[in-house]
């Protein structure tokens, strides 16, 4: 049968607290005190629950990581990194595939909470999440604007439309849409919806934006593209927030007969290294993914330490240069 706590408690001649303290080296002890206890276990060969131990120590060594999907090249490779550097400094992670569904979040975190995570990385887009607020928990949030308090890694989302903007109008284009998510998803980046508008005004041309909501189905985004050739028969740009709408943009553009770049140019966003292998073709902004991941790990370690720390991070981007421009 396998020893318990009460086991050497009781053949050291001492308390299960005394036993605890002794395991977790807490408060004043005895070197002889010390030494009954630790002979008891080897004598029980017994082996400290982990769980147990990390629980009275307030921590579990555990991190929540909450995504609308790890289906995408950069939330995967985003994931993947954070993995990764959470798992070289003792952490092992729990991730929730929220799919921007606002009840799927709250779900996910409240099952977080349940197993005692030591912190949350998050970079779902739901908004309004109440949760969110109620908890003592360490939060660093992704491309995502949540409390005041809680601390934004992004990439440079202004500086990125700025760029994906004037290299469109630098090669010719005149009629540049831009598609993004709808303005109510309090996200930095929107910036790169502002940015363009700017870059656009700043040259002399009207802005044109068009919503394509990120978990749309391919159906319904393909209709909603196609509708923007439509209105737009002039068109001969367009700066796409994701890479993935890019690509969907790229192909109905083709079904359409026009020829990329010679008729439309296209610049993208995100720039996932599984992205760039696939569609080595594709202009994009490329965010600093793995950079990113380390800057919010490094947050979220710092308020572990300290939960009032609070310092938002913005992070260089760059453009790949394909043939789609």
């Amino acid at each position: 049968m396998k020893a318990k706590i009460d086991d050497v408690a009781k053949l050291a001649g001492v308390s299960k607290t005394t036993v605890s303290r002794v395991m977790n080296k807490r408060g004043y002890l005895s070197d002889k005190t010390v030494k009954k206890v630790h002979d008891a276990m080897n004598e029980l060969n017994y082996h400290p629950n982990v769980v147990a131990r990390q629980l009275f120590k307030q921590e579990t060594k555990l991190v929540g990581l909450i995504f609308p999907t790890v289906n995408n090249p950069f939330f995967g490779q985003l994931v993947s990194s954070m993995e990764k550097k959470l798992f070289s400094k003792g952490f092992k992670v729990l991730i929730g595939d929220s799919m921007n569904d606002p009840d799927k979040e709250k779900l996910y975190l409240q099952e977080l909470m349940t197993h005692q995570v030591d912190g949350l990385i998050v970079g779902a887009h739901n908004h309004g999440i109440e949760e969110y607020k109620n908890t003592n928990l360490p939060i660093v949030a992704i491309d995502r604007i949540m409390n005041k308090d809680i601390p934004v890694v992004s990439s440079d989302n202004y500086l990125g439309g700025q760029l994906a903007t004037q290299l469109l109008i630098d090669n010719g284009a005149r009629i540049i849409v831009h598609t993004n998510d709808p303005q109510n998803i309090k996200s930095p980046a929107q910036k790169r919806r502002s940015a363009y508008e700017d870059t656009m005004i700043h040259n002399g041309l009207d802005p044109i934006v068009y919503t394509l909501e990120f978990d749309s189905n391919s159906d319904k985004k393909i209709d909603s593209i196609k509708r923007i050739f439509k209105e737009n028969p002039n068109i001969d740009g367009l700066f796409v927030s994701n890479d993935m709408d890019a690509a969907q943009v790229m192909d109905v553009a083709k079904d359409l007969g026009y020829r990329i770049p010679e008729d439309l140019k296209v610049v993208g966003y995100d720039g996932a290294d599984i992205t760039r292998i696939l569609l080595p073709s594709l202009t994009t902004v490329v965010q600093p993914i793995d950079k990113m991941a380390d800057v919010a790990v490094s947050t979220l370690v710092a308020r572990m330490q300290d939960v009032s720390y609070s310092s938002n991070k913005i992070l260089p981007v760059k453009i790949w240069r394909g043939k789609t421009v």
